[in-house]
């Protein structure tokens, strides 16, 4: 079958794509290969709105299938870029005029472990984990970082006995700074949730409806549920097959082309340079999603619009939340600036006096100001920061 335009992936990048190609040709034809037996759909409320009651209904985006054909349930298993052909799992053929990568990633996975372990990503984990939640029962979460933290807080605001298990010192302590972080793991404890900091899981093992994880210290934890939240690992193996450049992500130039004639690169797969941090980055977050999967859907119709966008992400725990642009990274110099500590405040990221990252702590409408400031790469000194934003 030919196609005009042909989107490998069925994610929130895939549909912006559809979106950005509809602003400049309002009638090819578009196909996409989703793997999951859905149509595209929102990823972030699957671990914040829906816990809060938010229909489900909701995280859908709306006309996916009026602009493009979508063919679900299976995935590409080759791409022939000399031919320009694509084959599917089905056994089907596609012919492209372009084509998109839009592949995202899959959960990193226990090593030994049992395939009861709910990897927290698609919105079947959510439906799944909603329905054992339901049932009564503890449930233990394996992670501290950016879903580890959101999924037990939505957990424990929704009744579940939750344990919070990482080998970090606080939670987000990759993120934050040390006082923060070790502010949220006391914080946690207040809301219900068993924070146990300073662990490594050393075996997990599921079945029969009950789960036990051991840690390092000798804990055994008993759960009606095991989620495990530990990053994803990009779907680049069928770019690399296909002969094209891969580093941590498939790579494209600026304007979300790879090294292959007429194949884009968008979303949590994608390897791009950032001019404002002058290093190339692979982003995992919704805004990067939405945003270059626009530009690469607008460039494949025939814009040349550079990617030049610095993408925020943000996150719910409990009544607290924060934006955050750049490079959140506590190997970082940090330097915080706090209004109410711990509450309400700004965390600026430096490396070698230049702001690099900014964390916006229940700090609201103030990420393009961040941007403007990691964009400006102006040498700082960390005093002169106080009030700089907030």
């Amino acid at each position: 079958m030919h196609c005009p335009y042909l989107i490998v992936g069925g994610g929130m990048a895939a549909n912006a794509a559809v979106r950005g190609i509809r602003e400049i040709d309002p009638a090819g034809d578009i196909t996409m290969i989703g793997a999951e037996p859905h149509t595209p759909y929102k990823r972030p409320p699957l671990s914040k709105d829906l816990w809060k009651g938010k229909s489900r209904e909701s995280i859908w985006y709306p006309g996916a299938e009026d602009h493009a054909h979508i063919h679900r349930d299976t995935h590409a298993t080759s791409i022939d870029a000399g031919r320009k052909t694509v084959t599917d799992a089905d056994g089907r053929s596609y012919e492209y005029g372009k084509l998109l990568i839009a592949t995202g990633g899959r959960p990193r996975r226990l090593p030994g472990a049992g395939d009861d372990i709910i990897y927290f990503r698609t919105v079947d984990d959510f439906d799944r984990l909603h329905r054992l939640c339901e049932q009564g029962g503890d449930v233990v979460v394996i992670g501290g970082g950016f879903i580890g933290a959101e999924i037990s807080a939505a957990l424990a605001m929704n009744g579940a006995p939750v344990t919070l298990v990482f080998p970090d010192d606080g939670v987000g302590g990759r993120m934050f700074p040390p006082a923060l972080a070790g502010f949220l793991n006391d914080y946690y404890r207040e809301r219900g949730v068993t924070v146990l900091s300073g662990r490594h899981v050393e075996e997990v093992r599921t079945g029969a409806g009950q789960g036990t994880v051991r840690t390092n210290t000798g804990e055994r934890l008993s759960a009606k549920a095991v989620v495990a939240g530990l990053g994803i690992v990009p779907n680049t193996e069928l770019a690399e097959a296909a002969g094209l450049a891969v580093d941590n992500g498939v790579v494209v130039d600026r304007f979300t082309a790879t090294t292959s004639p007429d194949i884009y690169a968008a979303g949590d797969v994608a390897n791009f340079r950032n001019p404002a941090l002058d290093t190339r980055l692979r982003v995992e977050h919704e805004d990067n999603a939405l945003t270059m999967g626009a530009v690469a859907g607008r460039n494949m119709a025939g814009r040349t619009q550079p990617y030049d966008h610095l993408p925020f992400f943000y996150s719910d725990l409990f009544d607290l939340g924060y934006e955050a642009v750049g490079r959140v990274d506590a190997g970082l110099q940090m330097v915080e600036d706090w209004r109410e500590p711990y509450r309400k405040g700004v965390v600026y990221y430096l490396e070698r006096d230049r702001v690099r990252g900014v964390l916006l702590w229940n700090t609201w409408e103030q990420v393009d100001r961040a941007r403007d400031l990691i964009a400006a790469r102006d040498k700082v000194e960390p005093a002169t920061l106080a009030g700089r934003i907030g």
